[in-house]
């Protein structure tokens, strides 16, 4: 990833289709809501599905109820997204960049899947104004966020966005 885009920094407002093909600003779903930004390498990966299956499909639910987004991005068309997605009975976004349109200006390129030509796996925690909290290289499997990571840093960011976070005297 662009070394501008570390803790602190704001990431780019991505404008992409979702698996619907309709076209979605990552600003926009936030919708003042922290967001776990979810870079993939494509529904052939069996790291990226495993990666789904154990950490992100058991977050949603949490997500849902704690105001917090959760956004996919491949290089995928929609309709490849769109079946990936109900395939693994995901409720959130994903956005499709099958053009390849942010894979350089990110510095996400995957080196050495020449074939497919996809994003590396990356994690980004955000706050709602897309402001970085904390990235994560899941280029090996172990260097992706766990659940556990990816809550302690909702929580953060919630702390932080929350006047009403601790408890009235």
């Amino acid at each position: 990833m662009r070394d501008d885009l570390r803790e602190g920094a704001t990431f780019p407002d991505l404008a992409l289709p979702d698996q619907d093909g309709n076209r979605r600003t990552l600003g926009a779903l936030a919708e003042g809501d922290p967001v776990v930004l979810h870079f993939y390498r494509g529904w052939f990966c069996p790291k990226d599905r495993a990666y789904f299956q154990q950490v992100l499909l058991p977050l949603q639910a949490e997500a849902e109820v704690a105001y917090a987004r959760l956004v996919s991005v491949s290089v995928e068309p929609p309709e490849v997204t769109a079946a990936f997605r109900a395939g693994l009975d995901a409720r959130w976004t994903f956005l499709c960049d099958p053009e390849r349109r942010y894979l350089d200006d990110l510095g996400l390129r995957e080196t050495t899947d020449t074939l497919h030509d996809p994003y590396v796996p990356t994690m980004v925690t955000l706050f709602p104004d897309l402001r970085v909290h904390r990235t994560y290289n899941g280029y090996w499997f172990w260097g992706r966020a766990t659940a556990e990571d990816l809550r302690q840093d909702l929580r953060a960011i919630t702390r932080e966005l929350r006047p009403d976070w601790e408890v009235p005297a």
